[in-house]
């Protein structure tokens, strides 16, 4: 957790990590627009609801800190 912490602590750090996961997900759904295979759409879409999630492990790490400081 604490190498995550490093992660989500320093800013630039962190909207680098940001821009990256959108432009991933940008890259996906693009080939998702292409693809007309059912188990690749729902690969793609598996993919991008993980790199969203990943958007927010800043939030999820703030609010576990949270409830465990209380």
């Amino acid at each position: 957790m604490m190498k995550l912490r490093k992660l989500t602590s320093d800013k630039e750090l962190w909207d680098s990590f940001v821009e990256y996961i959108d432009d991933a997900i940008a890259k996906q759904h693009k080939t998702l627009e292409q693809t007309v295979e059912m188990p690749m759409i729902y690969k793609l879409q598996g993919s991008i609801a993980c790199l969203r999630r990943m958007k927010y492990l800043r939030d999820e790490l703030n609010s576990n800190a949270n409830k465990s400081a209380e």
